[in-house]
C-alpha cells in the first residue's frame, strides 16, 4: 500500500513504525558486595582500591620499561601513599565546597560521614597536585616531571570509579529515548542515558588511551600533565550534556552544569600549559 494513498481512494493508511522497545533496566546490584557482621565492604569502595591498585599497576609498569624518568619505585611508593590520601580528602572537600556549602555549613558533622556518598572529581584532582607537590619536593623533584608522571595512570582508576557509579546506580543520564536508554529505578520510569557508562569509555579508556601512546615517546616537561587537562575536560563537558545535573543545583549560567564550569578552567590551563611546554621554557 503506498504511502501517499488518501482514504477516498480505499486504502487505509498504515500506522507509523513502533518504537524501538525499551528494555533495559538497571540491573539493581546490591551496593554491598560482601557483609561480614556488621561490617559491610561496598562495590563503590572496592572500586576505589581496583583504582589504586591499577594506577600502582601502570606505574611500576612504566618504570619497569624505562619511561619513567627519574621516577624508582620508591618515589611510586610515596606516591601511592600521598595521592590516596589527597583523592579521600579532596574528593570530599571538594563536594563539600564545590556543591554543597551551605548544607555542610549547617551541618559541619556530615562532612566527616563519607559512607553517606559524596565524593567530587576536581576536588580529588586539586588533592592529587598537592599531593604530588609534597612528593616532588620530599624527593627533590620539579613538579610537573611528577605530574607529567602520574597522568597516564589516573583515567583507568576514574574508569573503576564511573563502574562504581554504574553498580550503585546514581549520577544517572538524562531521560532520551535512544535504543539503548536505561531505566533507574531511583529516577522513576523514565528511560535515561547510562552516562556513568559513557564516562567509564571516555574519561577512562579513550582518554587512558590517548595519554598513554602520546607519553610513549619523551615529550617536553608539563606536556602530558597540559594533555591530561585538556582530554579530561573536554571529555567531562562533552559527558555532562548526557548525564542529569545534580537535582540541588540544576543548571548554571549559559545552561552549564557545574561539572562543565568546573572542567572549562581544566582546559584553559591546559592549552596555556602545553603552548608553554613547547615553547621550550624550563618548568617545575
Amino acid at each position: 500500500i503506498p504511502y501517499n494513498s488518501h482514504p477516498s481512494d480505499g486504502f487505509t493508511l498504515p500506522p507509523p513504525p513502533a518504537p524501538f522497545a525499551r528494555l533495559l533496566t538497571h540491573p539493581g546490584f546490591d551496593p554491598i558486595a560482601l557483609q561480614i557482621g556488621p561490617l559491610a565492604i561496598r562495590w563503590y569502595g572496592l572500586m576505589y582500591l581496583v583504582g589504586f591498585g591499577v594506577a600502582y599497576g601502570l606505574g611500576r609498569l612504566r618504570i619497569a620499561r624505562g619511561r619513567s624518568g627519574r621516577v624508582t619505585v620508591e618515589v611510586l611508593d610515596d606516591l601511592l601513599f600521598f595521592v590516596v590520601l589527597g583523592v579521600i580528602l579532596g574528593g570530599r572537600l571538594g563536594y563539600v565546597l564545590f556543591y554543597k556549602p551551605a548544607y555542610y555549613l549547617a551541618h559541619p558533622l556530615e562532612i566527616l560521614a563519607v559512607w553517606q556518598g559524596g565524593m567530587a572529581f576536581h576536588g580529588g584532582f586539586l588533592g592529587v597536585l598537592v599531593a604530588v607537590w609534597w612528593v616532588a619536593r620530599k624527593h627533590r623533584f620539579r613538579w610537573l616531571e611528577l605530574t607529567d608522571f602520574v597522568a597516564p595512570l589516573i583515567p583507568l582508576a576514574l574508569a573503576a570509579g564511573r563502574l562504581g557509579n554504574f553498580i550503585n546506580a546514581e549520577l544517572w543520564g538524562r531521560v532520551t529515548d535512544v535504543p539503548w536508554a536505561m531505566v533507574f529505578p531511583a529516577a522513576g520510569p523514565d528511560p535515561r542515558h547510562p552516562s556513568q557508562l559513557y564516562q567509564f569509555a571516555l574519561e577512562g579508556l579513550l582518554l587512558f588511551a590517548l595519554l598513554w601512546l602520546y607519553s610513549a615517546r619523551p615529550r617536553p616537561i608539563g606536556a602530558v600533565s597540559a594533555v591530561f587537562l585538556i582530554g579530561y575536560g573536554v571529555l567531562r563537558a562533552f559527558a555532562e550534556l548526557f548525564r542529569e545535573p545534580d537535582d540541588f543545583l540544576g543548571l548554571l549560567a549559559l545552561g552549564l552544569t557545574m561539572g562543565q564550569w568546573l572542567s572549562l578552567p581544566m582546559v584553559l590551563a591546559g592549552i596555556a600549559m602545553l603552548a608553554w611546554a613547547y615553547r621550550g621554557r624550563p618548568g617545575g
